[in-house]
């Protein structure tokens, strides 16, 4: 029901309830029976006097229905305040006046009227829920949570006169609401008895509204909704739960990150804010997936001035305008740069003078790479070392690079060229005032070159999924989660440190693609094939986030720990970087892949390739 028509239904409720109780005890008490006037006058004072008292204190605001003790509290209180203020309007009205309107009628009509209005209260919407259980054709929908958040999910149903859902029932874990009704719903069972409720309710939908489920038990929730051809849809973010701002929109579709078994992060917010407020941010890369979560994120701790470094000008627009719809006070510049070029890197470190640099620049695509070894090094390697050496000479605070856990024991040119830029910046955090420090971390859902784009695309088409190999395992985590987890070891950082983050349980590719497939309401291996293709040049089964050698401790955050730095004694870098730089630019003729990858293992001796069997 609309809530003007509801104001009004009650207040006319109301002014009924007030004439009957008014005129029924002062005709049925008093001798003057003829005397209308008066009664007219008292009717009028009464109605005034109430009314007026529920408009200044809101009553007609809130509901008994789902305003529980308070809403209770409010309509007593108002109700002794006008019967202190009738009682004292009687008085003045029989002896000034010398009305007949005794105390005793004043109290029954008192308390007539508080009866009767607590009464329509209670009967009012019992009515109407009984009237949408008998109108409502939406889909039969169980509520998972009888807590606060179901509660209020059953409210945002009721609220809308087409929703589409008709909701049956609550399931919850707590025994002691089992068999209890809350708002006219029955709590019919735990989750352990969800695959026979759903049937025996013929339940359509399932709405998951725990903000602490495990991802185990969204899991097995989701099984049994593929199981049975039954739509599931879950209640995200806390925040809105606990402000009170659900809507029938924010019900989604789980996510493949939300059968992630991962924890909770929580930030140092004032050690960020110390760091990174009214300072001048550089971020190269700033149009791709990394890049553009760290824009948004430091965006909201109020730098000073924000560079969007980015060679593709289609992403580096969309971020700009996105930035600065969001945050229009701020101040942003997107600069089109190839970090392969020295030279327009160093004009914008001269013109910007940035305290605070995020390297999110490179190229990922493992086997792209592995036939492209001279562009992964010309961008990751010395597109690095340009960047980073400008943030030396111009005297920035923080460099903090982005790397990746393929850079650990690396088999792939991705890998290793991601190695040796980690080697260059501890290099020359030995020399410089800047803090040079590498976040490492695996793969991220929803990044350009993840695997559930292709997977959703091919599902899309009707399948099959392919995988490499059915062992094939990963660390994964969401854009968002692992942008926090960089950003908060920049705060941590006092250079020279590798930070590792927490990527939580690997997860094996073919069990993503399964539960990508139960996601979008098919049956993997039935409507959707999954097909195994063989592992890629570079790939390999699991991936690693430390060397033997590097050994890890713990940092202030529990997601994030510290690698120990590598001996960069007996290694002859420059020398190496100086052979490679010719290698690549060799004019005479191409460099030969194997020839590279030779020189590359000898910077990185761990790197698990044999040179011999390397072909261009």
């Amino acid at each position: 029901m609309h809530k003007n028509r509801k104001y009004t239904l009650f207040m006319l409720i109301d002014t009924i309830i007030i004439f009957l109780s008014v005129i029924g005890s002062y005709f049925l008490f008093t001798n003057q029976r003829q005397n209308m006037m008066e009664a007219i006058i008292i009717l009028v004072i009464y109605l005034i006097s109430i009314i007026g008292c529920f408009f200044y204190f809101k009553v007609y605001h809130h509901e008994i229905k789902y305003g529980g003790i308070e809403a209770y509290k409010l309509l007593t209180k108002v109700s002794i305040l006008s019967f202190i203020f009738l009682f004292f309007i009687t008085f003045i009205l029989n002896k000034v006046y010398e009305f007949h309107f005794s105390y005793q009628t004043s109290l029954l009509s008192w308390i007539i009227i508080v009866f009767g209005v607590f009464c329509s209260r209670l009967l009012v919407p019992i009515f109407q829920e009984n009237k949408e259980k008998i109108n409502n054709k939406g889909k039969r929908t169980i509520i998972v949570g009888a807590g606060n958040a179901g509660i209020l999910v059953l409210h945002e149903i009721r609220k809308s006169n087409d929703s589409p859902l008709n909701p049956i029932a609550f399931i919850d874990d707590d025994l002691d609401k089992l068999n209890m009704m809350i708002l006219g719903i029955p709590v019919v069972g735990t989750k352990d008895n969800i695959h026979t409720i759903v049937k025996q309710y013929s339940i359509e939908m399932i709405i998951i509204a725990m903000p602490s489920a495990q991802k185990t038990e969204i899991t097995k929730i989701v099984n049994i909704c593929n199981e049975n051809n039954v739509e599931v849809r879950i209640l995200p973010r806390i925040n809105d739960i606990i402000n009170g701002r659900i809507t029938l929109n924010m019900l989604r579709e789980v996510k493949i990150e939300d059968l992630l078994d991962r924890p909770a992060i929580e930030l140092d917010l004032h050690g960020i804010a110390e760091y990174v407020t009214n300072k001048t941010v550089l971020v190269t890369g700033a149009g791709g997936s990394i890049g553009s979560e760290i824009c948004r994120q430091i965006s909201s701790f109020q730098p000073k001035k924000l560079l969007l470094i980015g060679h593709g000008e289609n992403s580096l627009y969309l971020i700009e305008n996105e930035l600065k719809k969001r945050f229009p006070h701020l101040i942003f510049e997107a600069i089109i740069a190839d970090i392969q070029d020295r030279q327009r890197i160093e004009n914008i470190f001269e013109i910007y003078s940035p305290n605070i640099i995020f390297h999110a620049a490179a190229h990922k695509h493992v086997p792209l790479m592995e036939f492209n070894p001279t562009e992964a090094i010309k961008n990751n390697i010395f597109g690095t070392k340009n960047v980073a050496e400008c943030a030396h000479k111009y005297q920035a605070e923080q460099f903090v690079f982005i790397s990746t856990d393929k850079a650990v024991n690396p088999t792939s040119v991705m890998g290793v060229t991601k190695r040796v830029a980690e080697l260059i910046i501890q290099s020359l955090n030995l020399k410089s005032n800047t803090n040079f420090v590498a976040v490492r971390f695996g793969n991220v859902l929803g990044s350009r070159g993840s695997v559930i784009p292709l997977f959703k695309q091919q599902i899309k088409e009707g399948g099959p999924v392919t995988v490499t190999h059915p062992e094939m395992t990963r660390y994964f985590m969401t854009i968002p989660e692992a942008v926090q987890l960089v950003i908060q070891a920049g705060a941590f950082a006092k250079g020279g440190e590798i930070f590792i983050l927490d990527m939580g349980k690997p997860v094996k590719i073919a069990d993503l693609a399964r539960n990508l497939i139960i996601l979008s309401g098919l049956t993997p291996d039935k409507d959707i094939m999954i097909e195994y293709t063989g592992i890629r040049p570079g790939e390999k089964l699991y991936e690693e986030l430390l060397t033997s050698e590097e050994g890890s401790m713990a940092s202030k955050h529990q997601l994030i720990f510290v690698a120990k730095p590598a001996d960069l004694s007996n290694l002859p870098l420059s020398s190496f970087l100086n052979q490679l730089d010719q290698l690549i630019h060799q004019k005479e003729k191409q460099a030969a892949i194997h020839e590279i990858k030779y020189l590359l293992k000898q910077i990185v001796p761990t790197y698990q390739v044999d040179v011999q069997q390397s072909k261009e």
